[in-house]
C-alpha cells in the first residue's frame, strides 16, 4: 500500500457541506483541500497534486458542468484528473451532461459520506488499473488530428470531412473518437474503452461501447459490415486501423 495519501479537492459553494465532507474523508485517511468556486479550484490545482475532484453541479458563476468541460478541454496536467460530480436528486439531465462532459461518476444529493468515500476509492482504483501508457485524450499540443480523409479539430471539438464540412459530435462521441486517435492501430478492449471514456462502474453502459462505436462509424461513413476505419477484432475489442497525423497548435497542414 502506498505511503502517500490520496489528495481530494472538494469544490462546493456550501461551506458547511465542504467542511463536513473534508472532515469525514480525512478521518478515512484521505488528504483534503476545499474550494468554494472555480477560481479557488484552479488555485488549488496549481498549488497541489490533486488525485480526484469532488465537484458540485449547482454553484453560482461557473457551475460544475462548465468547470468539468473546461478542465477536460484545456489539456495539460489537470485534464485527466478523475471527477466525481454531486447532483441534485432527480436531476437526470445534470447526470447525463456531466458524464458526457467527462465526469467519471456522479452522486445525487442527499447522500451519506460513507457512500462518497466508497465511490472515491472505486474511481481511484479503476484509474490506477489502466496500463501506464494509456491516456484518455489526444496529445495536448495537437490542434488537429488527421486520419483517413477526416480531421478532428481538438480546439473546437469538430469533426471535419474532406470537403470541409463539419460533422457534429456529442460529448461522448468526441471522447470515444479521441481515445481511438490517441491509440491508433492498437486493439482496445471494451473494458479499456469504457474506462477511458466513461471512467466509472456503469452497468447501464455495458452495451454503450458497441453502440458508441456504431454511431462513430455512421459519423465517419464507415461501412458497418466491412469497416475500414474502426475495425472489430473478434473476442478482443476494436482498433483504429489507420495512421493518425497530429498538427500542432500554430502549425499548418502539410
Amino acid at each position: 500500500m502506498s505511503n502517500q495519501q490520496d489528495h481530494v479537492l472538494i469544490v462546493d459553494d456550501d461551506r458547511e457541506i465542504r467542511t463536513l465532507l473534508a472532515d469525514y474523508l480525512e478521518k478515512q485517511g484521505l488528504r483534503c483541500s476545499i474550494a468554494a468556486d472555480g477560481r479557488e479550484m484552479k488555485s488549488a490545482l496549481e498549488r497541489h497534486r490533486i488525485d480526484l475532484i469532488v465537484l458540485d453541479v449547482m454553484m453560482p458563476g461557473e457551475d460544475g458542468l462548465t468547470l468539468c468541460r473546461n478542465l477536460r478541454a484545456a489539456g495539460g496536467p489537470h485534464a485527466n484528473i478523475p471527477i466525481l460530480m454531486l447532483t441534485a436528486r432527480g436531476e437526470d439531465m445534470d447526470r447525463i451532461l456531466g458524464l458526457e462532459m467527462g465526469a467519471d461518476d456522479y452522486l445525487p444529493k442527499p447522500f451519506v459520506p460513507r457512500e462518497l468515500y466508497a465511490r472515491i476509492r472505486a474511481i481511484l482504483r479503476r484509474a490506477r488499473a489502466l496500463p501506464p501508457n494509456l491516456e484518455a485524450a489526444p496529445p495536448a499540443n495537437a490542434r488537429e488530428l488527421h486520419f483517413a480523409h477526416w480531421r478532428l479539430d481538438t480546439v473546437n471539438r469538430h469533426l471535419i470531412d474532406a470537403a470541409g464540412t463539419v460533422v457534429p459530435l456529442s460529448g461522448a462521441e468526441y471522447r470515444m473518437l479521441g481515445v481511438f486517435l490517441a491509440h491508433p492501430q492498437r486493439v482496445l478492449s471494451r473494458d479499456q474503452l469504457m474506462e477511458l471514456t466513461q471512467g466509472r462502474e456503469a452497468d447501464v453502459f455495458d452495451r454503450s461501447i458497441d453502440l458508441m462505436v456504431s454511431r462513430l462509424r455512421q459519423r465517419l461513413g464507415d461501412n458497418a459490415r466491412e469497416p475500414s476505419i474502426i475495425k472489430t477484432v473478434r473476442n478482443e475489442g476494436y482498433v483504429l486501423a489507420c495512421e493518425v497525423t497530429p498538427v500542432a497548435r500554430g502549425g499548418s497542414d502539410s
